[in-house]
C-alpha cells in the first residue's frame, strides 16, 4: 500500500516540475523567444502532418533544406542524433535580410 502512495506522490512531483506552457499545450510565440533559443523545423515550415498549425516561413521542409544546402538559409545545429534546430537569432537575421531584399 505504501508503494502505491509513493508512485502517486512521485508522479505529482514530476508534473509540478514541467514548464507552464507544456501543461497548457501552448507553444511560445516566435516573437516571445529569446535570441539564444532554438527553433525546430516543425515550428518553421508548413507540415502536411499538421495542416492547422501556422508556419513561420512560407516554405516546405524540402525547400528549407535546399536553402540550407545552397547557403541561403542559416546552417542547422544538431543537438543530438535526431534533434536538429536553428538559433532564433539566426532565423531573425535571415528574415530581416529577406524583408530588405
Amino acid at each position: 500500500m505504501s508503494h502505491t502512495y509513493k508512485s502517486k506522490h512521485k508522479a505529482s512531483q514530476v508534473n509540478d516540475l514541467q514548464p507552464p506552457y507544456k501543461s497548457s499545450g501552448a507553444i511560445p510565440s516566435f516573437d516571445d523567444l529569446a535570441d539564444s533559443a532554438f527553433i525546430r523545423e516543425s515550428q518553421l515550415v508548413e507540415s502536411p502532418k499538421r495542416p492547422g498549425r501556422p508556419a513561420l516561413l512560407p516554405l516546405s521542409a524540402p525547400n528549407l533544406w535546399r536553402k540550407v544546402k545552397s547557403g541561403t538559409f542559416p546552417q542547422a545545429i544538431n543537438l543530438s542524433q535526431r534533434v536538429t534546430c536553428w538559433k532564433v537569432s539566426d532565423v531573425r537575421v535571415w528574415m530581416a535580410a529577406q524583408a530588405m531584399a
